[in-house]
């Protein structure tokens, strides 16, 4: 499931036995998700080591109850938008704190990625930009080396930026580890007069993954 959503529903001066799990809401691509299954959330908590390399470390949870709309469910299946109940800190989820991560059965989660291999295609013309009197639109350039791009990749907005450029092929650095797969489909976006405007899209070839710790449960 990709996570668009999550939030945390306790609401202030909360007793200790009250307090409830956070909560994470999106649209389920594919397989099943039912009340008491164990879930993982990846990429999970970020951070780097005193080397300054990024690390993360997938949360682990279990489903308390499922919600599509005002209807509980025991199982849900791809289609809409569910509101999954958990057992997490509520302050992992507070603010859409979870927002662009993906959930799902442990061990069945795509890699996670911190530079990828894209193969782009660029649109002739900017879009959204004013123009005065018949003026075209601007024409959008080549991709730069060391320049920095906004991905969009599933529910997750991350900046990165252009390691080398050839035959149509990126490499990119991404600022935030992305759960994701080879194939998958992304959106890249320039900064133009002080606003991000969509310059083209791609499909991921290949990447660097993030070594991920095993399931301790």
């Amino acid at each position: 499931m990709i996570i668009i959503r999550s939030f945390d529903v306790n609401k202030p001066g909360s007793v200790v036995d009250e307090i409830r799990g956070g909560v994470a809401g999106g649209s389920i691509l594919k397989g099943v998700l039912k009340v008491n299954q164990i879930i993982e959330v990846r990429p999970g908590i970020i951070d780097r080591d005193d080397s300054g390399n990024i690390e993360c470390t997938p949360i682990y949870s279990r489903i308390v109850s499922l919600y599509a709309e005002q209807n509980e469910l025991q199982f849900a299946v791809p289609g809409g938008l569910i509101g999954v109940g958990t057992t997490m800190d509520p302050i992992l989820t507070r603010a859409d704190a979870l927002v662009g991560q993906v959930l799902g059965e442990v061990g069945s989660l795509p890699e996670v990625f911190v530079e990828l291999e894209v193969n782009f295609f660029l649109l002739r013309r900017l879009l959204g930009v004013r123009t005065k009197g018949s003026e075209r639109q601007g024409r959008v350039s080549e991709l730069i080396r060391d320049e920095i791009l906004m991905l969009n990749i599933g529910s997750m907005a991350t900046a990165a930026k252009v390691l080398a450029v050839r035959n149509g092929v990126a490499k990119l650095q991404l600022n935030r580890p992305v759960c994701t797969s080879r194939g998958e489909k992304i959106a890249l976006s320039r900064r133009v007069e002080r606003h991000w405007r969509l310059i083209g899209w791609g499909n991921i070839q290949a990447g660097t993954t993030l070594d991920v710790p095993p399931c301790p449960i």
